[in-house]
């Protein structure tokens, strides 16, 4: 069995290699370094390394696997524990968390993202529900780290077991507690969170620092609690996979599979596909991109989903970009999926342009399109592909 360590599984540049073709590599050993902002990449098997590239490296995965994985360096300073396990974001953004977190004062919240808001996904509730222990240890440690007096856990209320299993931990802390999120999407944008918890409307392109808040998934919580407790790096990834799987209709999470591993070894495992199936989507329906059977999972992969096939589109087609949605690449996707024709394409009225960058002013209060409807008309658009996340 093969895995491939992409060098790109965070926001930044690209890692540097620092293994070569024909080494033997253990599960735990650090195999690309930042080349700039980003975050250590260590692999998560033992194997030979049999090819390095710009993109990736590819692991001959030896069939006996053991447990035991190589620790990163002993340290008292948890930031520095963060920094070398190689901790990301986990909800899908990718950002080097050692970074994150290195906050010097005015923090006073530390906000666990557990709002799963993209359809189908459960992952991060089944982790909830199986080890909620592990998420309130990390809220604390990244409350030491930042100075934060105030902990919250962000959540929907129709996650009845899981507000459950965390309300009778909570009830024995005095500094952290559950807050509940309208059952929406986007509800786990970092700015929706701050507006329903904090009640502060931050402006695009302002981060949650401008609230006093730091916000992490409780994915990232959990690698966090691994790091510092048992100097553990980040070599495995939570998923869930869903649609036309034979075992995973409504979606089956799977917790700790190692980064690397090809994504049809966990649709195989679900028991397959359903015939007929379309197109596999990587992430959530709403901003996944499509992906191959042979794609690895990263450190940033939440779902596994596998869709319909497209219907087929003889009308021309007019699309309105969504932030909270798709964007121009994901539609000319769907346009090709169905031998359609993009004729024209828009933005939502909501968005608003910060440093070279679209971005909602107020997510997941959507307007009406009726004007954005009538420009793709007049273009020509005889149907409209649209990404808005409440019409």
């Amino acid at each position: 069995m093969n895995i491939e360590l992409l060098l790109k599984q965070h926001v930044g540049a690209p890692c540097k290699p620092i293994v070569s073709q024909g080494e033997e590599v253990k599960k735990g050993q650090l195999v690309a370094e930042p080349n700039g902002l980003g975050a250590n990449i260590h692999s998560s098997v033992y194997g030979q390394v049999l090819k390095v590239t710009e993109e990736k490296i590819i692991i001959d995965a030896y069939e006996n696997q053991p447990e035991e994985y190589v620790k990163i360096s002993e340290t008292d300073n948890k930031l520095e524990a963060i920094k070398e396990a190689g901790i990301v974001g986990a909800g899908g953004a990718g950002f080097p968390t050692h970074i994150k977190f290195n906050v010097n004062s005015g923090v006073e919240y530390v906000i666990a993202n557990a709002a799963e808001c993209e359809p189908n996904l459960g992952h991060n509730i089944s982790l909830i529900e199986e080890n909620p222990e592990i998420i309130i240890r990390g809220i604390k440690y990244a409350m030491e780290i930042s100075n934060a007096s105030k902990g919250y856990i962000a959540i929907k209320p129709k996650h009845k077991k899981a507000i459950i299993t965390l309300g009778k931990i909570c009830k024995h802390e005095e500094n952290i507690e559950v807050k509940f999120l309208s059952d929406m999407y986007p509800s786990g944008d970092e700015r929706v969170i701050v507006r329903e918890l904090l009640d502060i409307e931050l402006e695009p392109g302002q981060l949650p620092l401008e609230a006093k808040a730091i916000i992490s998934n409780v994915e990232t919580l959990k690698n966090i609690t691994l790091a510092i407790e048992e100097r553990k790096p980040v070599i495995t990834k939570d998923i869930t996979v869903a649609g036309r799987v034979k075992g995973a209709i409504s979606g089956k999470a799977i917790l700790d599979v190692p980064i690397g591993m090809p994504i049809i070894n966990y649709i195989e495992e679900c028991g397959g596909y359903i015939e007929p199936h379309g197109e596999i989507v990587l992430g959530g329906p709403f901003t996944g991109k499509r992906g191959e059977e042979n794609t690895p999972v990263s450190k940033t992969l939440g779902g596994i989903l596998v869709g319909m096939p497209f219907p087929k589109e003889k009308r021309k087609i007019g699309v309105i970009e969504c932030e909270c949605g798709a964007q121009e690449h994901r539609y000319k996707e769907i346009a090709e999926g169905m031998d359609g024709d993009i004729v024209a394409s828009t933005k939502c009225k909501r968005m608003v342009e910060v440093n070279g960058r679209f971005r909602c002013n107020l997510p997941g209060i959507c307007p009406g399109q009726a004007e954005k409807v009538l420009y793709l008309k007049n273009q020509g658009a005889e149907a409209i592909i649209v990404g808005t996340c409440e019409d």
